[in-house]
């Protein structure tokens, strides 16, 4: 009677996806299927996320068609589309008002800067209602939500609005609903993950924004041919309809679905550590009572943690890189001349995807690496400084040939989103659980809101000064200012870079003097 009173609230606090699963299986599902299925809708979740912020990238030359070359691909992509309305063949070929005007590039940045300003306000906000609320269901609101004003950005073409004050109003409500997203995803990963190998694991995991990335560049630009409209309402369908493959599989916490560890999992991870301890996220099942009367961690004192500050203000000037390359790479491509000749809207698009695969590979190996050396800020502060060079290079060799251009490309997102991803996911979650919180879990959605929050401000300001900068002087001035914001990135983490050489040099001391006592003692061994 007892184990059916506690299997009654369990079973209505599982998700329904969980309980289909578990009747199909004919027994409860294990701790790794959990997990598993964690990663994959989280995986796909955020992914989704970046897809529909990823179009208005791809369609910035078609609405804002500077060049004549890109002009005259337009018209070929006019002649070779279906038909579906008069104004269609008109459009295309000129762009689309008030973006086809000759501040079309600053409007375009204006509706970057607005997306960003509200999805980095909105970010604080979110992480503080996430820690206080069922993570699932605001997870679902935000998907739903975001699916729905990336739709309705792409209805203004069928609707012929040439309105600039809707396109800006349907961009920030896109961006409200969007900053639901990153503190949630992690907030939800770190809950079932051990702080054991977080790097790599969520290094790999954080490839979800570059296959978003990617996924949306090439949906956008295939999407072209037939209309921009279609470039926003197909990603913005796919999002929503994640966002309820999320709200019926996802389980946010091993407490809630009565999850618990399996004992061999736990006996492994300690012989394979050995003398140390394979500290779980959040607290053991025991006392998740005592942990849910723990108040959730306020946002001042959240800023107070140590580490917090210095990797948000650096996660501000990597952002505003990474986010200068998301939104205007495919239309810098596509308005400089390769070997002579300008790419199309949609080359440019999928060659594009190029800094997106870079970006998962510097991911994977800036959590590695971070993972093997025990150091997060000396791995984060390497990656920004590396990519200097590699944006000059970009910059003054990329127009040499297809080849070189992709080689370029796939090394600066390399090295720019290496530590973009690494601090919002793995170092985000480690600070999220410092040992200043006293094994208080309800912190986790606060702080990567904070750090990611203020990533945001900056990836708001380098497309908006992009915009501004290409317009009024050249594109080597907004690639000098890329390198500059790289420089102050890596210079920001100088005081933990600091911290953490010291704390390496400390460890290797006593080794060293335990082998000196070990020879000595050898060697009185020997004399006796």
């Amino acid at each position: 009677m007892g184990s059916l009173m506690q299997s009654e609230p369990e079973i209505e606090t599982k998700p329904v996806g969980i309980r289909f699963l578990e009747r199909t299986k004919g027994s409860k599902l294990s701790y790794n299927s959990y997990q598993a299925i964690v990663l994959i809708v989280t995986f796909l979740a955020y992914a989704s996320y970046h897809a529909t912020r990823k179009t208005t990238s791809i369609v910035k030359s078609a609405l804002d068609p500077q060049s004549p070359a890109t002009r005259l691909n337009s018209l070929i992509l006019r002649f070779t589309s279906f038909p579906s309305s008069g104004h269609e063949e008109q459009e295309d070929g000129v762009g689309w008002a008030p973006f086809n005007g000759p501040n079309g590039t600053v409007l375009l940045g204006e509706i970057d800067v607005a997306f960003l300003a509200v999805y980095a306000f909105g970010m604080y906000f979110a992480g503080h209602l996430g820690d206080r609320m069922n993570l699932r269901i605001f997870l679902t609101v935000g998907m739903v939500g975001t699916g729905l004003f990336t739709s309705l950005f792409g209805v203004g073409y069928w609707a012929n609005v040439h309105s600039f004050y809707y396109f800006l109003i349907m961009q920030m409500l896109a961006g409200l609903f969007q900053s639901s997203g990153w503190p949630s995803v992690v907030a939800v990963v770190g809950n079932w993950f051990d702080k054991k190998k977080r790097g790599l694991i969520m290094g790999i995991w954080n490839a979800h924004t570059s296959v978003g990335n990617i996924t949306g560049s090439l949906i956008a630009a295939a999407m072209l041919r037939y209309g921009w409209g279609w470039s926003f309402v197909v990603p913005g369908v796919v999002i929503a309809l994640i966002g309820l493959v999320n709200f019926a599989f996802l389980p946010v916490s091993p407490e809630i679905v009565g999850a618990e560890r399996d004992e061999d999992v736990i006996d492994s991870s300690d012989e394979k550590i050995g003398d140390s301890v394979n500290v779980p996220l959040l607290l053991s099942s025991s006392d998740s009572e005592t942990d849910d009367k723990k108040r959730a961690v306020g946002f001042i004192e959240a800023w107070r943690i140590p580490g917090v500050a210095p990797f948000a203000l650096c996660l501000f000037f990597a952002k505003l890189v990474a986010y200068t390359f998301l939104y205007w790479l495919p239309f810098y491509v596509s308005h400089t001349a390769i070997q002579g000749e300008y790419l199309s809207d949609e080359i440019a698009g999928n060659l594009s995807t190029m800094f997106d695969v870079g970006g998962v590979v510097g991911g994977i190996m800036a959590g590695y690496i971070s993972d093997r050396i025990g150091a997060r800020a000396i791995t984060a502060a390497s990656f920004m400084y590396c990519s200097i060079p590699a944006l000059f290079f970009y910059r003054s060799y990329g127009h040499v040939s297809l080849l070189a251009n992709a080689s370029l490309m796939f090394l600066t997102g390399m090295l720019v989103n290496g530590p973009y991803a690494l601090i919002t996911t793995a170092v985000s979650a480690d600070l999220g659980t410092h040992s200043s919180l006293e094994g208080n879990s309800r912190a986790l959605a606060t702080v990567t809101a904070i750090i990611d929050g203020t990533g945001s401000v900056g990836a708001a300001v380098g497309p908006l000064l992009t915009g501004y900068i290409s317009s009024r002087s050249s594109w080597t001035q907004v690639f000098t200012m890329l390198m500059g914001a790289a420089f102050v990135a890596g210079l920001l983490l100088t005081r933990l870079v600091i911290a953490e050489v010291a704390a390496k040099l400390a460890e290797s001391r006593p080794s060293e003097s335990d082998c000196r006592s070990s020879e000595d003692h050898q060697c009185h061994v020997l004399d006796v």
